[in-house]
């Protein structure tokens, strides 16, 4: 089953006890207090990585609990502070209290950092009690508890350039021939669980990140299938390719696959319809798959639908390496358009 999210429960380290001591040694038995302050407990923090593209190892345990600090020690000698429980997460992942629903932060940037459970304060020792009439206190607090806390991570993959259509579009294939992400592929839909992220070289000096996002169906506004998934990842990309099968193997009409996806998109929201959007004819290997995208393409032109540029379908075969240098020289373009740069 595909997971984008994680729900864990985080509990901070309590803060060291404060000591109650007095100063002793050879010829001083009334020494003055001496009792040191308890450490702080190490809070739990959540730091980006852009090496992750996944929570599914995290969510692998329901609990991450910090160290407590340390207690203070004789000759006002302070507990150690405990060191930070640091959980890496993927850029893009948004944190939740998983109790009222609240969005605590959007983590869109790598190596930032949030505070997801404090640490514990540690105790006073009992030098910090004295006073003119109280000079030998035995009296020291304990260490603060750490906060805990359940919540809920939900990532949002951040990419330039979204592969979609149904499954099977060739998706997967065309992903591991522009860059050196790996996917599984297969002949049956929902080869792809989850998303694959991989750089594609464009020229000599260019890159663009792209994702490989998991094939949605009618339905997918409502859920079906890997409706939900899909469109959450669908958010954070800047330009969209969606591939129609137009082999002479495929079963689905390439028109109607078509309409499926742009359909999709128009019931989510808006914004992703209206994302820049490049139909490209996938698997042209053959008169008849050239018949067909040329077909596809009589039937879009003058078609007004969003984001998506209809005057013009892109064909390529990922299998033979053809069309893939105008396909990606096209995206940089609008990937630099949508940015602003």
């Amino acid at each position: 089953m595909f997971r984008d999210e994680a729900v864990i429960r985080v509990q901070a380290g309590k803060g060291g006890d404060g000591l109650i001591s007095f100063y002793r040694e050879k010829f001083v038995s009334k020494g003055g207090p001496d009792g040191g302050d308890g450490g702080r407990g190490g809070s739990v923090v959540l730091r980006t990585s852009e090496h992750l593209n996944s929570l599914l190892d995290l969510g692998r345990k329901q609990s991450y609990v910090a160290r407590d600090g340390e207690p203070g020690g004789t000759r006002n000698k302070a507990g150690r502070d405990s060191e930070d429980l640091v959980l890496e997460v993927p850029v893009g992942t948004q944190v939740f209290d998983n109790k009222d629903g609240n969005l605590l932060r959007d983590l869109a940037r790598s190596g930032e950092r949030l505070v997801i459970a404090r640490g514990g304060d540690g105790g006073l020792g009992n030098p910090h009690f004295t006073n003119a009439v109280r000079q030998a206190p035995r009296i020291a607090t304990k260490g603060q508890p750490g906060e805990a806390r359940e919540i809920r991570l939900e990532l949002k993959l951040f990419a330039e350039v979204g592969l979609i259509g149904l499954p099977n579009a060739g998706k997967s294939t065309l992903l591991s021939k522009i860059t050196a992400a790996t996917p599984k592929i297969a002949d049956y839909p929902f080869t792809t669980l989850s998303p694959n992220v991989g750089i594609a070289r464009v020229g000599d000096f260019d890159t663009l990140v792209v994702a490989d996002l998991p094939g949605l169906i009618e339905g997918a506004s409502e859920g079906r299938g890997l409706g939900h998934q899909f469109l959450k990842h669908v958010e954070r990309c800047r330009v969209l390719l969606q591939l129609v099968d137009v082999s002479a193997e495929c079963v689905d009409d390439p028109i109607s696959a078509w309409r499926v996806v742009d359909v999709e998109l128009a019931k989510s929201s808006p914004e992703l319809h209206a994302k820049p959007r490049v139909i490209v004819a996938s698997k042209c290997e053959g008169d008849e798959a050239l018949a067909r995208a040329d077909a596809l393409e009589a039937a879009l032109r003058g078609l007004e639908s969003g984001g998506c540029d209809t005057s013009k379908i892109l064909r390529i075969s990922a299998a033979r390496g053809s069309g893939l240098r105008e396909l990606l020289a096209l995206a940089r373009v609008l990937v630099r358009q949508s940015s602003g740069a």
